[in-house]
């Protein structure tokens, strides 16, 4: 019997294995053809027998061979079906080669046909601005370890276990003790859903809140995971375009059929900068009171405010039940510990803890507890004071640099709060766009585009810079190369 030559990854009986295997899949040995016996198996691939009894006794196992008493050991009439279209060495076989691509629901086509929008630069440039990330140099790394270190050494076998899926008690009366000092988010402890970031908590509301072909309304522009998170429970999505005082409320009375679900980010619109000022929020709460409809906040970076006072929440106006509060710890801590949560409508509190049960079991206990720790000990809101002024140092370096080295060319929106600003080219199209950011590149400035942050088309040149991943010096060094591009077009 010819066969394939050994790989020489792992044991012997493994690679026996993998070649009888392989000769199955590609027909080379056909169904009912009797293979030889370990002594002769032995003998042609100079394996020890044991090996070869091994090997054979695995594809036995697996359904690839049959035994016949007294006769000795043949390939299966009928092969494994999974293996048959998907072998497990990545070779496809005969009848896989002939399948067509497979089908997908039809809900994930809108998913699909716009991808993952925009992302970071691949490699990373030397001055990348990119959008929504903190600096990782600000992490509280000494107090997070002794933190780590104290739950690990002291973790009971209760706190190795399973915990509630919502969220760990402790978390969730931390979190509703910070929202109601920090935002005035007055709230229960029960009615704090812990999520894997917010993107999570998103998925949570379109699938378990919205049917499938109802319609969620969106800001234009707007935050692309959100419209992501909708589109992946096959709703329909609407876009209500953003004006210089955030969403344009009196739009969604236009919307055929009406919203079930509007999406927003009032204390800083994504990605304009914008605030949705107090009678635009109050005209909200009024639409989906008479609606029968609910509004997702997103407060995805308020803890960032450098002037005046702190924004009012919807949901602290809200009193219809209508608000789901969204949030996370993702640009003051880290994207790393994937830990959000979302604040729901009093009567949704139950519905919420098993729509989270559904979907995971519950985010992961350990990191919980210590989180659960790190605010409970005043670390967070410590740690949010001096962060907060680090970043007013960072934005202010921008704003400056920005005026100086490119002055009247570009319109600078959002400039008052949060990690990043948009910037309006004023002697560019949208056409010009990728050959700024092209030209960007080149010179090791990584700048983004907000074409992906679009259901339509932007009807300006527009740019977005993050300043959460730069220290002052490289925000100026960068946006003098900057400067020198766009002066150069």
């Amino acid at each position: 019997m010819q066969l394939d030559p050994l790989d020489g990854r792992g044991p012997l009986y493994r690679q026996v294995y993998r070649v009888l295997r392989r000769a199955i899949l590609d027909g080379r040995l056909a169904a009912g053809v009797r293979l030889p016996s370990t002594r002769e198996l032995a003998g042609e691939t100079g394996v020890a027998r044991n090996r070869c009894v091994l090997a054979y006794a695995q594809l036995y196992d697996e359904g690839y061979v049959e035994g016949r008493v007294g006769s000795g050991t043949y390939v299966a009439a009928e092969l494994p079906s999974a293996e048959r279209d998907h072998p497990a060495d990545g070779r496809a076989s005969r009848t896989a080669r002939r399948r067509r691509p497979p089908r997908l629901a039809s809900g994930t086509r809108p998913l699909l046909a716009r991808g993952a929008g925009w992302t970071a630069t691949s490699p990373r440039l030397r001055w990348d601005f990119h959008v929504g990330r903190p600096v990782f140099r600000d992490f509280p790394r000494s107090v997070w370890a002794r933190l780590v270190r104290r739950r690990a050494l002291l973790a009971t076998s209760a706190e190795l276990d399973y915990a509630p899926s919502a969220g760990l008690p402790e978390l969730r009366v931390a979190i509703a003790g910070h929202l109601t000092r920090w935002r005035g988010v007055a709230c229960t402890p029960e009615r704090v859903i812990v999520t894997n970031g917010s993107q999570q908590a998103l998925g949570l509301v379109a699938n378990f809140l919205v049917e499938p072909g109802a319609t969620v309304a969106l800001e234009e522009p707007h935050y692309a995971g959100a419209r992501q998170a909708f589109e992946a429970a096959r709703v329909a999505v609407a876009a209500v375009r953003v004006d210089a005082h955030g969403l344009d409320v009196a739009r969604l009375a236009d919307l055929r059929p009406s919203p079930r679900l509007v999406y927003v980010t009032p204390a800083h619109q994504f990605p304009t900068g914008e605030v949705l000022p107090l009678v635009r929020r109050l005209a909200l709460l009024a639409w989906a009171e008479r609606r029968d409809a609910y509004v997702v906040e997103d407060d995805y970076d308020s803890e960032y405010r450098y002037a005046g006072t702190p924004i009012e929440t919807l949901h602290g106006l809200d009193g219809g039940g209508r608000v789901f509060f969204v949030g996370s710890f993702s640009k003051i801590l880290s994207p790393a510990l994937r830990l959000g949560f979302v604040v729901v409508p009093p009567a949704l509190e139950r519905a919420f803890a098993i729509a989270k049960t559904a979907a995971d079991l519950g985010s992961a206990s350990f990191g919980q507890r210590v989180l659960a720790d790190f605010i409970t000990a005043g670390h967070l809101e410590a740690h949010l004071r001096r962060v907060r002024r680090r970043h007013a140092a960072r934005r202010a370096a921008l704003l400056a640099a920005l005026t100086e080295e490119i002055g009247e060319r570009v319109e600078v929106r959002g400039g008052a709060a949060g990690l990043h600003v948009m910037l309006v080219l004023r002697d560019a199209s949208p056409a010009d766009v990728p050959d700024v950011i092209e030209r960007a590149r080149r010179a090791g400035v990584g700048v983004y585009a907000t074409r992906a942050l679009y259901l339509g088309r932007p009807r300006r040149a527009e740019l977005l810079l993050g300043h959460g991943t730069l220290e002052a010096d490289e925000i100026r060094a960068g946006i003098a190369r900057l400067g020198g591009v766009l002066r150069a077009r």
